[in-house]
């Protein structure tokens, strides 16, 4: 892909969009697609927070333009041209990101590449956004994603162990919590296991920029065969676990046909958003998601209700 004009430096009304543009640069090569939603995300919301004064104009210009350079280089790419197949790839990746960490977390392997999973499925969900409301399991992983990113960075920085699995965090706080907590910095001491407030400015970038998730079970797609030695991650395998696979209900091979369902175009949509999450899952060899996804599909279309 051709190298995109770099854009002015970042105005500070626009702080909170730093970590956004860096994972988009971060997916120039790895994954054109993500990078192009990253930045479609800061456009709309810098849209949102200032496009008046005459650093902030400037700035959503070359980033208007880097998207429209992006566009034409992707124009043949299906998940550019059908937001539905953009958002599943998105969602998708997102996803294996997060269950990638969460896999590590909970096995006690905690590390670097790690937490930058956690962080970066943080803002891959943000950026989901841009396709409309989002869904209250994916608010959920944000959220866990963002204190488990800042809650097992903190305790590493202070040489401590941290506590493997979704153990205490606070189900109760609020979203507006993590939203606050972006501008507002954390203090000194790692935060309490009841605390679910993330403040990405915390996270030094320095020390992940460019790192690679190591393949897996769970890692994304376009992931190196090897870790690089300066990533500090050893370098073993790791080995996919073995998957429950979910029955099928029988219910969704009932003698219903299409002739007694009247779907609407809305309906055909869901079900294609649905296959293509399948297809997206068995990528990465995930038996079970791409079976309920299927069974979705399957029982929409045979039944016009989800």
């Amino acid at each position: 892909m051709a190298a995109l004009a770099p854009l002015p430096a970042l105005p500070p009304q626009f702080k909170s969009l730093q970590h956004h543009l860096r994972t988009a640069q971060e997916h120039d090569k790895r994954d054109p697609v993500v990078a192009y939603y990253c930045r479609l995300y800061a456009m709309q919301t810098g849209m949102k927070i200032d496009s008046k004064t005459p650093e902030c104009r400037k700035f959503l210009s070359k980033l208007m333009d880097q998207l429209e350079a992006l566009k034409k280089q992707l124009g043949d790419n299906e998940a550019i041209t059908q937001e539905i197949v953009g958002c599943a790839h998105v969602e998708s990746y997102a996803l294996k990101m997060f269950l990638y960490a969460d896999n590590e977390d909970r096995a006690g392997r905690f590390h670097k590449n790690m937490i930058k999973s956690f962080y970066t499925a943080s803002l891959l969900i943000d950026v989901l956004t841009v396709f409309g409301e989002l869904t209250d399991e994916n608010m959920k992983h944000r959220k866990y994603a963002r204190w488990k990113a800042t809650y097992i960075h903190n305790c590493l920085k202070n040489g401590e162990t941290p506590q493997a699995g979704p153990v205490g965090m606070d189900e109760e706080s609020n979203d507006e919590e993590n939203e606050e907590a972006k501008t507002s910095p954390l203090p000194s001491h790692p935060p309490q296991r009841s605390s679910s407030t993330y403040d990405p400015s915390s996270m030094p970038s320095s020390s992940y920029t460019g790192i690679q998730i190591p393949p897996g079970a769970h890692a994304p797609a376009n992931t190196p065969a090897e870790v690089p030695h300066s990533t500090g991650v050893t370098g073993n395998t790791i080995q996919p676990t073995p998957q429950n696979i979910p029955i099928v209900d029988p219910a969704l091979f009932s003698t219903m046909t299409i002739g007694d369902v009247r779907l609407t175009p809305e309906d055909f949509a869901r079900a294609q958003k649905y296959c293509k999450y399948a297809g997206s899952a068995l990528q990465y060899e995930d038996v079970s998601t791409a079976v309920q996804n299927l069974q979705k599909a399957l029982k929409l279309l045979t039944t016009g209700r989800e």
